[in-house]
């Protein structure tokens, strides 16, 4: 994919690999298409971001950059790991301006990922979902730790409003801290996601049943967010296909074209899906699926995270399948990833023990940047 071109007075120069060319994504210049993708770290003490976060951020950033925060919480009821951000105070909120404009002094586009894990949660109050159907423990990601989960609470019909409404506020204070825009995270079996997928929705109401009855609540939440600051800052994840917390779906590749479709109705700036060989957490599978519909029929920019390689990234971008690549674990590792892929240089391995110790510094920011391993 290392292609070499012809250069000034005839000298050959090397041609950027389809990852690292420049993208326009609706008013925002990318000078790459390797994106951050919203890593869950853990290290933010009573949900309130912290100072280290700067350094963690602002060491990932170059110059046209797209980075995706961390999950953050819209609620107090939204939220179900430990030490995991908020955005529904204005303490949290203060607290991310620092981090924000340690990315923006570096040039790079910030996006806040707002979440509600719903069931997904072990608190003493029961956690809301659309089902009181409990989950069972769950391997988390770092392949170390189970979660047990508290059984959750049916949301009745005239909560959900109140739902859509803190969804509303923490965008609008996203925008307040200084995001360039907010992903709303409707995928790995959260709150929006157990509405979704069949194999979790057992309503009867208007929200529940039907595809249409099963996606109104995330399309409600999407509809407010881009009334609140406009569909040119709003972005969303999905993960038709995932099966992540029990929330797998009988027909996703319906559910997937579904929501794209209804998606290019509010001119949402980029849709984030999650590939049909990510199942489960952390896990690669042969699969038969393929975005490549969902692709066809979004009409806004499109990014694919799950599992990819520089090689991967490059054949997605090079065949059309894809307009930005996010990287999880990768750039979690190497914080100068876009430079070690221009290079094709070798890689530092990530180290799943640390991925969510509460460790400010430990496989946080002490992972080395190139030039510290020459």
């Amino acid at each position: 994919m290392d292609r070499k071109v012809q250069g000034q007075n005839g000298v050959s120069a090397e041609a950027p690999i389809p990852l690292l060319t420049p993208y326009t994504m609706g008013k925002f210049q990318l000078s790459h298409r390797v994106v951050l993708a919203p890593l869950t770290r853990m290290r933010s003490w009573n949900n309130v971001p912290q100072p280290h976060a700067i350094l963690y951020y602002s060491q990932r950033t170059t110059k046209g950059c797209l980075l995706i925060a961390e999950a953050t919480g819209v609620s107090d009821t939204a939220q179900g790991y430990p030490k995991t951000p908020g955005i529904w105070t204005e303490e949290q909120v203060e607290a991310w301006k620092p981090i924000v404009d340690a990315v923006h002094a570096k040039g790079g586009i910030f996006f806040c990922q707002i979440w509600h894990v719903g069931r997904v949660s072990n608190t003493e109050q029961a956690p809301i979902s659309c089902t009181d159907k409990p989950l069972t423990p769950q391997s988390q990601s770092n392949g170390i730790d189970v979660a047990q989960f508290s059984t959750p609470r049916r949301l009745t019909t005239e909560e959900i409003p109140l739902v859509v409404n803190d969804f509303r506020l923490a965008a609008r204070n996203a925008i307040e801290a200084g995001f360039d825009g907010v992903e709303i995270h409707g995928a790995h079996g959260y709150l929006l996601d157990q509405f979704m997928k069949d194999h979790v929705n057992d309503r009867t109401d208007k929200y529940g049943g039907s595809l249409e009855n099963r996606c109104r609540f995330p399309l409600e939440v999407v509809e407010a967010i881009v009334d609140e600051i406009g569909a040119d800052k709003v972005g969303i994840r999905l993960s038709p296909f995932a099966d992540y917390a029990e929330a797998g779906d009988s027909n996703p590749e319906a559910l997937g074209l579904h929501m794209v479709e209804s998606l290019n109705k509010y001119g949402l700036v980029y849709c984030h899906m999650v590939e049909p060989r990510m199942k489960t957490v952390g896990e690669k599978y042969e699969s038969p699926h393929s975005l490549l519909p969902m692709r066809k029929a979004f009409r806004g920019t499109f990014i694919v995270a799950g599992g990819y390689d520089r090689e991967d990234g490059n054949n997605a971008v090079a065949e059309n399948r894809a307009d930005l690549v996010a990287y999880g674990r990768l750039f979690l590792a190497n914080p100068d990833l876009p430079k070690r892929f221009a290079l094709n240089a070798p890689l530092n391995k990530y180290n799943r023990e640390t991925f969510y110790i509460p460790d400010p510094v430990l496989g946080y920011t002490d992972y080395p940047f190139l030039e510290d391993t020459e």
